[in-house]
């Protein structure tokens, strides 16, 4: 059996928190691009400390994991049913893209469809869901 370092449970400890601290901070800023000196001052952590934390937790740098949930929060306004009558664009500024060109090339490297066919589907998906309108032919059905 082989005995864990003391100290090696707090890194960890500390690890996570750190990571949590600078996750609550750029989710309470999913409009803008956190600047990494930022968030930094946030997670209470040198440059270094942060992308450690961030490697040991979620396996990849602070700005990759920025973008990833900015890009994910982008694709769940884009798929509810709600946001049938918001645009592309207007869901990507919401959530901090502005260079758009750019955004669909990463929103579609990232989940193999451009945003508009994201936002189609869900269109499509919403009014396959919704009760057909009354035309003059149902209304002469009901009736007779």
């Amino acid at each position: 059996m082989r005995l864990e370092h003391p100290t090696r449970r707090t890194d960890a400890t500390s690890r996570y928190a750190i990571v949590r601290r600078a996750e609550l901070y750029v989710r309470a800023r999913l409009d803008t691009r956190v600047p990494l000196a930022r968030l930094c001052q946030a997670a209470g952590v040198s440059e270094r400390g942060l992308r450690n934390a961030f490697y040991g937790v979620h396996g990849m740098c602070p700005r990759r994991w920025m973008l990833k949930e900015r890009l994910h929060y982008v694709r769940r306004a884009l798929t509810d049913a709600s946001a049938t009558s918001a645009t592309v664009t207007d869901v990507a500024t919401n959530y901090g893209f502005y260079e758009l060109g750019r955004f669909a090339a990463t929103y579609r490297q990232a989940f193999g469809e451009p945003p508009s066919a994201t936002l189609r589907a869900a269109t499509r998906s919403l009014a396959l869901t919704l009760p057909a309108k009354n035309t003059k032919e149902d209304a002469h059905v009901r009736t007779s």
